[in-house]
């Protein structure tokens, strides 16, 4: 695997530097279009590292969006900007497919109106925004980042935050990657400004990739807290995207059952 920070070489490999700025990691092998996992809203792209073993024969990229893990924060966030960044991090011969978690699968839809892609599958990506729902977006947009007198407390908080304190430890990449230490204690690396990134443009999204002959599948656990079963019926019937309910799972089903979500991968 090679990791490249801001565009520099991590560890092993050789790093090149990204047009987007951002983070990455990437890795693999094979022929097949690269696979782009995309994380949601305040996560980072460590939560991805329960499903890489499965894209065994395929290659893949994970990054960490703009304003969280170790990539730099943007002035302001729109779907368009975030997609432009990732679109930044690829060659334009590059043949890929976006596995997208929430605020993830949104961007991806964004992305494939900005350059070829073949599929898009989405993960939990909100169908309904109600008006109190982002007013509270917007109002921890508007907080200073959260600081913790010790990184234990600083990790249990991350964890409970993005829903994983069942299925990562405090000790995980995708803890050490979502802190950083201050003078005098521990802060989230997310930039909470992000958290205004609003209601993303389904229509615009949607006939955007459907046009541009993107393959699109919208998926989401049975029991996930942040989508209805049927919430997504919609999207099927004005757009012809396929829908997907996982059974018994909820809103983090890529680490809740990582085979689950990697079977939704075209061939």
């Amino acid at each position: 695997m090679i990791r490249s920070k801001g565009g520099r070489r991590l560890g092993n490999g050789c790093g090149t530097p990204d047009g987007g700025g951002l983070n990455m990691d990437h890795g693999g092998t094979g022929d097949r279009p690269m696979v782009v996992l995309l994380h949601g809203l305040g996560g980072n792209s460590r939560v991805w590292s329960r499903l890489l073993p499965l894209l065994s024969g395929r290659r893949w990229l994970t990054v960490d969006l703009p304003g969280h893990g170790w990539s730099p924060a943007l002035p302001s966030y729109t779907y368009a900007d975030c997609a432009s960044r990732v679109a930044g991090t690829l060659r334009d011969r590059d043949r890929v497919v976006v596995l997208g978690h929430s605020f993830g699968g949104a961007v991806g839809l964004a992305l494939a109106a900005l350059r070829p892609v073949d599929s898009v599958v989405t993960v939990g990506m909100r169908a309904v925004w109600p008006p109190e729902f982002t007013a509270s977006l917007d109002s921890l947009a508007a907080k200073p980042a959260r600081s913790f007198d010790s990184r234990e407390e600083a990790a249990a908080f991350l964890l409970r935050v993005n829903g994983l304190g069942d299925y990562l430890s405090p000790d995980s990449e995708f803890v050490e990657r979502g802190l950083a230490p201050t003078g005098s204690g521990w802060q989230l690396t997310q930039d909470p400004r992000s958290f205004a990134v609003g209601v993303p443009p389904f229509d615009y999204l949607f006939s955007a990739a459907v046009s541009a002959g993107t393959a699109v599948t919208v998926a989401h656990g049975e029991r996930d807290t942040m989508v209805a079963v049927g919430e997504y019926d919609d999207f099927a019937a004005r757009y012809g995207v396929e829908v997907v309910v996982l059974p018994g799972l909820g809103h983090n089903a890529h680490v809740e059952s990582p085979p689950a979500v990697a079977e939704l991968l075209p061939a």
